[in-house]
C-alpha cells in the first residue's frame, strides 16, 4: 500500500507544473459546464434540463459532463452556485464603494433588481432551481446560505440606522420583497420591471425611514 503514496519531493518540476496545469484545465472545464447548465436552465427551466442538453450547450459529450459531475443533482447544485457567484461578487463591489450605511442597504437593492440582473430569463432559471428545493436538500442549504449572506448584508446597513431589532425586522421585510419580486418574475409577470422593482424598494425604505426620504 504504501507504493501508492508519492511524496512531492520525488517529483520532477517538470511532473508538478503537469499536474498544476491539469488540476487549472479541470477547473476551467467545470466552469464551462456550469454555465452551460445555467444557460439551459434561463431557457428551458430546470424541468428541461438534461445532461445532454447542457453537453451540446457546452459543445462536449454527455460522458464529459457525467466525469466532472455525478449526476444532474450534482450540476443543478453547482449551477445554482455559479449563479449566485456573479450576485456575490457585484454586492461585494457596490459594499465596499458605500459611503454611509443608507448607501449600503441601497448597494444591496441595486445589485438583486437592477437592471442588469432583474431579467426574465434570470428570474426562469432561479426559479426554476427553486423548485428543485424541497426535493433536494444540498440546493436547500444553498438557499439557507444565500438569503443569510443577503440579511448580513442589509443588517451592515439598518444596523447604521436603527436599533437592531428594528433592523433585523427591516431586513426581513426587504428581502422578503426581494423575493417576492423575483417569484413575479420567475412566473412571467411583465409588469414588474426593474424600474418597478426598485421604486417598489424604494417606498419601502421612506416609509420606514422617513428621516431619509430625500436621501433615496
Amino acid at each position: 500500500m504504501g507504493q501508492l503514496f508519492i511524496h512531492v519531493d520525488n517529483l520532477s518540476m517538470e511532473t508538478i507544473e503537469g499536474v498544476m496545469a491539469l488540476s487549472k484545465l479541470s477547473d476551467i472545464r467545470r466552469r464551462e459546464l456550469r454555465r452551460a447548465a445555467v444557460a439551459v436552465m434561463r431557457r428551458e427551466g430546470a424541468a428541461g434540463t438534461t445532461l445532454e442538453k447542457v453537453a451540446h450547450e457546452a459543445g462536449a459529450s454527455k460522458g464529459i459532463v457525467l466525469h466532472y459531475f455525478r449526476n444532474k443533482q450534482e450540476l443543478f447544485e453547482e449551477a445554482m452556485r455559479e449563479a449566485n457567484a456573479g450576485l456575490r461578487e457585484d454586492v461585494a463591489r457596490r459594499l465596499a464603494a458605500a459611503p454611509t450605511p443608507l448607501a449600503r442597504v441601497w448597494a444591496v437593492v441595486e445589485a438583486n433588481l437592477g437592471e442588469h440582473v432583474f431579467r426574465p430569463e434570470y428570474g426562469n432559471a432561479w426559479l426554476s432551481l427553486c423548485a428543485e428545493v424541497p426535493r433536494e436538500p444540498r440546493l436547500g442549504r444553498l438557499q439557507s446560505i444565500f438569503h443569510a449572506r443577503m440579511h448580513s448584508n442589509l443588517m451592515s446597513g439598518f444596523l447604521g440606522l436603527r436599533s437592531r431589532p428594528e433592523a433585523t425586522r427591516l431586513s426581513l421585510s426587504m428581502s422578503a420583497l426581494i423575493d417576492g419580486l423575483w417569484v413575479r418574475l420567475g412566473v412571467g409577470d411583465r409588469i414588474v420591471t426593474p424600474i418597478v422593482a426598485l421604486a417598489l424598494a424604494r417606498d419601502l425604505l421612506r416609509d420606514a425611514l422617513p428621516e431619509h426620504r430625500d436621501e433615496i
